[in-house]
């Protein structure tokens, strides 16, 4: 669709800056620019958040930009280390948040394909943690791309940038950053041409 440029949210990092997830993070929102997307980055610091309170319709300004961000999002990324053979706390609590879009038209993330890195210092919880997000966001309603990014941490170190990054590694971003783009176009492609029959329809 000419002139379509998805709006693509990057959620992930840890409370220490410049950690490996949010680098990986960073270079995986960088591809999605250089494809044409609109990006938006909630690192480490961005979803340090109060405890999700569903009780409570108090939210801190961070938790509204965060959610209103996710609202207007064509596709997310995530990113988490791997914590206890789970995501960390940090990314679990901010996606808690999405169930304050349970009543929206597309609640949750349905709708929104969704690419899924995680970072382990070794392999030996990456695959478990990986299925551990893939069953999270098919709770949100959301649509894991077929690549999800493992990086052991342990043999890789790279800049935000990508600079030092294994070549599989850039090439498995690579294509999970296509497959977010990709479908978020196609969806736009289908929306509108939804409207256009309506419109004809009804002329």
């Amino acid at each position: 669709m000419a002139g379509f440029r998805p709006f693509i949210v990057g959620i992930g990092g840890t409370t220490r800056p410049g950690s490996s997830s949010e680098k990986a993070l960073r270079y995986a929102l960088t591809l999605a620019e250089a494809q044409g997307a609109d990006v938006e980055l909630f690192d480490g610091a961005s979803i340090n958040l109060p405890m999700y309170a569903p009780e409570s319709d108090i939210r801190s300004e961070a938790a509204q930009a965060l959610i209103s961000a996710l609202r207007r999002a064509h596709g997310v990324i995530l990113s988490t280390p791997c914590y206890h053979g789970s995501v960390s706390g940090l990314v679990k609590n901010a996606l808690d948040y999405t169930e304050d879009m349970c009543k929206d038209a597309e609640p949750y993330l349905d709708g929104r394909a969704v690419g899924l890195i995680v970072c382990g210092y070794g392999w030996q919880s990456t695959g478990v943690v990986l299925s551990a997000f893939r069953s999270i966001v098919h709770a949100l309603r959301g649509w894991p791309t077929p690549m999800g990014v493992a990086i052991n941490t342990l043999v890789e170190r790279f800049d935000e940038a990508g600079a030092g990054i294994a070549e599989p590694t850039a090439r498995q971003m690579a294509i999970m950053v296509g497959q977010v783009m990709e479908f978020a176009r196609l969806r736009a492609q289908l929306a509108s041409l939804s409207k256009a029959d309506v419109a004809a329809s009804s002329a």
